[in-house]
This record gives C-alpha cells, structure tokens and sequence, in this order.
C-alpha cells in the first residue's frame, strides 16, 4: 500500500504554527514512506474564506519546502461529488431527510439542557415517513449514526479511544439548500484522494467518530488515524497571538530562518532522544509517527529565537549575504551594490555569531553600507563627546602614516599609540567603534577597520559630525 497523507487547511485566516506543524508531520510520514503528500484547501465555506488566505497557504508552505504531490484540490470545485455520495446514502437507506424547524432544534436543545444532557437532535424523523412531511419545508439529509454499542478508534497517537454511540446524534451531511457539510466533504476528498493516513489535530476526534459512520456506511476503507496533542502557550493556556504564534508568513518577516522553523515545529510534540539539532535531510530518515508524544507540546518563543540564532551562526556565509540583500530590496527598498556586498561578506564572520534574527543581521551590517559621514545612534552619539572626538582626531594623523592594513597591524598601532600616550585602550577604542559604525555594539574593531578598508575608515573619522 502507498502511503498517501494530505494536508487539508481552511482559508479563513492565516496559516498558524499548529497547521504548519501538521503540515510537516504529514510531509514528513510521506516522505519517510516513499509516498505522497497531498494539499486540499477546505474552501467550502464561503462567508469566510478569502483569496488572501489561500495565497497565505500556499505562500507560506513554499517558503518552509512542504511541496505537495499533484495539483492542489480545492474543496469546493468537488461539490457535485460530495452532493452525489450524499444522495446514494440517503438511497441506501443510511441517511434520511429531516424537517426540523430552527425552532424545534432550539427547543431540542434548550429540553436537554434541562435534563442535563448535551445538546443534541434527538432524531424525531428518522423514522418517519415523507408524507409527514410539513409544506413549503426543504429538508436537510442526516446520516443514521448507530444508537446502540460504542465507535472505537486506533489510534496511531493516542492509542485506542471510543465512545459510546448514544452520545453521537445523527449530524447533517446535505443542508437544506443541499450543499453538503464539513463532514461529508472530508470524508468523499478523502477517499477519493486515497488518504491512508489521517495526521491531523486531536481537536478533531470528535469529528473522526462521526466521519468513521460514513465510511461505514459506504463500505470504504478507513484510513489510520494520527491525532496529534494541540500546541500551548508557555502559560499552559491555549496558544493565540499573545504567545507569539502568529501566521507563518510573519516569522519569515521576522527574520526567522526556513531551517529554523522546521527544526523548531518538528521537535515540537515529537522527539529521537535527545537530539535536537535536526536537519531536512535527516528527518525525513528519521520521522515516524510511533514518536509522537501524547502530551501537549508548549510554543517558547524564545527557544524559537535561540534555535534562529545557532542556525545563522552556522550558516554559509554567501547565503547570509544574500537574505541581508533581500532584507534591504524587499524591506528598505535599499539596493547594495556589489562592493558593499563584498564587504559584507568578507565581514560576515564578525556579525553572524551576534545575531538571532536575519532582521538583526542585516541591521548590525548598515555600517558597511554607509559611507561616509555615516549616521550615529544615540549611545554613539553620548559617546562622541568634544573630548573623545579630539581624541580621535589626533590618533587620526597616526593612522594615516599605517602602510599595512590588516587588523594585525591596525591593532599592534592602536596599542601602540595609547601604551605611548598613556591612554586606556577603552578610551580610544569605544569612541573609534562608534565613529566608524555608529554603533555601540560591532564585531571586532580591529577586524572591522580591516574589512572597511583604510580609506573608509579614515574618511569616517575625519567626518565626525555629533
């Protein structure tokens, strides 16, 4: 049997950590099996899903690499099949028309609430003939779910779970105006794709003991089932903005790397040991759904940005200077010319060790873009005092006469000039920072200087403006 997994969001809003991390499961399980990973976008309902959030889908699952097998399905160009299967179950004598009023329903529910009993249709024309039927009323179709006995799943996550058949009414498949329902339209997409394995939500169990009648009932197979523990916030509560889970698409903005977020959502929930630097390459060996945990898994994000920070570390650093170009096209609007670029790279070691965030890195590179006279932020500029630019000034005719620019020399100079002058180091060295990047935080000084060139440098101290 070929595995075959799919993904199946609803675009009514943006694509969040949880479905991103379901996503990956189902990429992952297929990819581990030799199969196919499936993309179904859930569109069926129509007051709330936008165009924006099914560009959001597909947007954000190319950035992350989740390609999908086969042109993705859109729910609702399949409702004349959903409409035909319901139809044949009503036929079979599995499903049956029912006239209920929206008063009755109420009145249903508000009779159980005072029997302290869920609220559920009671199944009033389940047996009744059509010709009961009251005028002028279109009927929805109800699957016949069974009264007696319980459902029973087993589940791949969380073991074998059931649930006694009373507390399951006979829920809608066709509505009034026979579009079909959520329930029914998950169930044919499903068999009609050849989904052999459900990875989704443990949110969902209660719908997976509902769709597991209609497959009964037609005489389908029923995929194996993988229910995955909900993500929480580090408070234990449920995750939301406030945690820091926002659409996918907003840590790409951020500055989060694409092999961060994978890492990151991957060990969320499952585990191999205690590894936890995981590459692409690597979990597709090693993912299995056996090591998926039962408990929820917690969303910390500055785990998240610790994670972010290891990965740019040891990351290539022509990639890096590529993410700081787009960082600047996309978001500044700034295009770097070649020999900005080059000095970007050439000082690349010096920033990527500091950074947590490609943001963060494209920032701390602003002063190999700058030229002279460069702007001063305001420590740099509370450091830049009349003393200390004098200061520099006057170390400034001494490193003009420096032949060798390498931070070998330019550090043996410094030294040099404060041992003779009696200066502390500090005291030169924190006004020289700041002269040359504006900044109060940099990579190595002397490092730095050697990378701007000598001519920079001197240009960017002579042009002290405070």
């Amino acid at each position: 049997m070929k595995v075959i997994t799919r993904f199946a969001p609803s675009p009514t809003g943006y694509l969040h950590i949880g479905g991103v991390r379901t996503a990956l499961f189902n990429w992952l399980f297929a990819k581990n099996n030799n199969g196919l990973f499936k993309l179904r976008i859930e569109d069926t309902d129509v007051k709330r899903s936008t165009q924006e959030a099914k560009e959001a889908i597909i947007k954000g699952l190319k950035w992350l690499q989740l390609d999908w097998d086969e042109d993705e399905v859109y729910q609702s160009k399949r409702i004349k099949r959903h409409k035909e299967i319901g139809n044949e179950l009503l036929k079979l004598g599995h499903a049956y028309k029912c006239y209920c009023s929206p008063e009755e329903l109420t009145e249903m529910r508000e009779q159980a609430r005072k029997e302290k009993r869920a609220p559920r249709y009671n199944g009033k024309w389940r047996d009744k003939d059509d010709s009961e039927a009251p005028n002028n009323v279109k009927p929805v179709i109800r699957i016949k779910c069974p009264q007696a006995g319980s459902t029973e799943i087993n589940d791949i996550v969380q073991g074998n779970i059931s649930i006694k058949n009373n507390e399951l009414d006979d829920f809608i498949i066709l509505r009034s105006d026979g579009t079909p329902t959520y329930m029914l339209s998950v169930v044919v997409d499903d068999y009609d794709m050849g989904v052999t394995h459900v990875i989704r939500g443990d949110d969902h169990f209660t719908n997976t003991f509902r769709q597991q009648h209609i497959y009964n009932a037609l005489n389908w197979p029923l995929p194996k089932y993988a229910h995955i523990p909900l993500i929480h916030g580090m408070d234990g509560g449920k995750l939301s903005k406030r945690h820091g889970a926002l659409g996918v698409d907003s840590y790409d903005d951020m500055g989060y790397l694409q092999e961060t977020m994978l890492n990151y959502l991957l060990r969320l929930g499952w585990s191999h040991g205690d590894k936890e630097i995981i590459s692409r390459e690597e979990a597709i060996k090693l993912f299995n759904l056996d090591s998926i945990g039962k408990s929820s898994a917690k969303f910390d994000i500055e785990r998240l940005t610790s994670l972010n920070a290891y990965y740019i570390e040891n990351k290539n650093n022509e990639d890096l200077v590529t993410a700081v170009k787009n960082y600047y096209t996309n978001k500044k609007n700034i295009n770097i010319d070649n020999e900005d670029l080059t000095l970007i790279l050439n000082g690349m070691n010096g920033l990527k060790s500091r950074a947590r965030t490609i943001n963060e890195l494209a920032e701390m590179c602003s002063f190999y873009i700058e030229k002279a006279p460069i702007t001063l932020d305001k420590k740099s500029k509370k450091v830049l005092n009349d003393d200390n630019i004098s200061a520099l000034k006057l170390y400034y005719k001494q490193l003009l006469k420096l032949e060798e620019w390498n931070k070998i020399k330019i550090e043996e100079d410094i030294k040099m000039y404060c041992q003779e002058n009696n200066i502390n180091l500090g005291k030169l060295a924190q006004p020289l920072r700041a002269a040359i990047t504006g900044k109060a935080v940099s990579p190595g000084l002397y490092e730095l200087m050697e990378v701007l060139g000598k001519s920079e440098t001197l240009a960017r101290i002579i042009n002290i403006n405070n």
